[in-house]
């Protein structure tokens, strides 16, 4: 299990009550699952289904959670929509 860092930006930043926390987990899926897992963290499972992700500075884009594999020391970031320009 690689210990990873999750960024929050913007709304995830607001749901999730930190601005970045660090979660042990193999794959982006995995990550994810760790930090929505209780009952209370369901904004924040609202707001993560609508956001797209940056792992170590590059974009997931389409590719599936579960094939995102995570080493020690990667980056999330968790991007939610953003409005305006």
């Amino acid at each position: 299990m690689a210990i990873v860092t999750i960024r929050y930006w913007a709304a995830a930043k607001d749901a999730a009550g930190v601005s970045e926390q660090p979660v042990t987990a193999d794959t982006l899926a995995a990550a994810l699952a760790a930090v929505t897992a209780s009952d209370d963290r369901a904004r924040l499972r609202a707001v993560i289904a609508r956001s797209s992700f940056l792992v170590d500075g590059a974009p997931v884009g389409r590719r599936a959670a579960e094939r995102v594999e995570l080493r020690d020391g990667s980056v999330i970031e968790v991007l939610p929509p953003f409005a305006g320009g």
